[in-house]
């Protein structure tokens, strides 16, 4: 079976495993990941940036590598290489979970109990909570939905079409790690710095398909053009900004303000100044949303993945062309 098929069964399985089944409680594998990296950071921890490059390196190339390992071990028997995919893409994309927080949360605000929101909020974010109100925490709901969109599901998929269960790893392995050490925190600021500056890297294709595909599944296709354009590169985040503008466009909601972090106020531009106030009733409609794009993504991860072999194939032909001319 060609590679490309093998991709498109196992992750058409992989996205239904996880509208069905979600993430388990307890031993997910990105957690076990988590833990792993949190006992190499104790090893390595140094306040220095080529440390922390040590401990990228380590740990998303060393899950990256056992990936491929175990893809070549597979690789012959076609029903091994596709349940394989379709695990590894139920382990890295995290949109039910995603779904079901973001709606734990908008349930406690239509319930009117803000105490229980506040107390949920931090499932889905790194945000104080403690002095927001509805309005702001219904806010920092939709901004966390439309982000993790592109981190938890469609920059997975993005990667798994160019690498394969390799590529789907490796994405996770190094999201993960950005969000473990790659905030600016007094311990990370210097040691964090590769992981960040990576998953940067790593996050723009997907972030950039995440705003495209909003576009298309929004509910006001010109707004989100128009909020993208005109507010993406605001943002501080270089992949969060065309997300965050592209939703708020298709929603027709206003983003962005100020916002705290552990203590850490941070004043940031507002995306779509000409939408309205955040209601508890849009974190519904940017679930919708970002249910509606994740399926595009696999759609286009899927189409997409033959047209990369066929680039792959011409370039190796142009290089044998011109070492059988040399």
């Amino acid at each position: 079976m060609r590679a490309d098929r093998i991709f498109a069964y196992g992750a058409t399985a992989g996205l239904i495993g996880d509208l069905v089944l979600g993430d388990p409680r307890r031993g997910h594998p990105v957690a076990a990941f988590g833990r792993a990296a949190g006992a190499v950071e104790s090893l390595l921890w140094r306040d220095h940036r080529g440390w922390g490059a040590v401990h990228t390196l380590v740990c998303a190339g060393g899950a990256a590598a056992a990936a491929a390992l175990v893809s070549r071990a597979v690789r012959r028997s076609p029903a091994a290489a596709v349940a394989l995919t379709a695990a590894a893409t139920w382990a890295v994309v995290g949109g039910t979970s995603l779904g079901r927080e973001a709606r734990a949360v908008g349930g406690a605000l239509e319930a009117g109990d803000v105490d229980v929101a506040r107390e949920r909020l931090p499932h889905l974010c790194g945000r104080d909570p403690r002095s927001l109100d509805e309005q702001q925490i219904a806010r920092a709901v939709v901004e966390s939905v439309a982000e993790n969109t592109s981190d938890a599901v469609v920059g997975a998929l993005v990667w798994g079409a160019v690498g394969g269960v390799p590529g789907l790893v490796a994405f996770r392995a190094i999201n993960t790690l950005d969000a473990m050490v790659g905030h600016r925190s007094a311990r990370h600021l210097r040691y964090g710095w590769a992981s960040a500056r990576l998953d940067d890297v790593a996050g723009w294709p997907g972030a950039r398909l995440t705003a495209a595909l909003a576009v298309f599944a929004g509910g006001d296709p010109r707004g989100a053009v128009r909020a993208w354009r005109a507010d993406a590169s605001k943002h501080p985040s270089p992949n969060a900004g065309p997300v965050e503008a592209a939703f708020a466009g298709a929603l027709g909601v206003r983003l962005g303000g100020t916002l705290s972090y552990a203590g850490r106020i941070e004043h940031r531009p507002v995306l779509n100044a000409a939408g309205r106030p955040v209601g508890v009733p849009d974190i519904e409609r940017a679930v919708r949303l970002s249910r509606r794009v994740g399926a595009l993504a696999l759609a286009a991860a899927v189409g997409g993945r033959p047209a990369l072999g066929a680039l792959r194939r011409g370039a190796r032909r142009v290089v044998r062309t011109r070492k059988g001319h040399a």
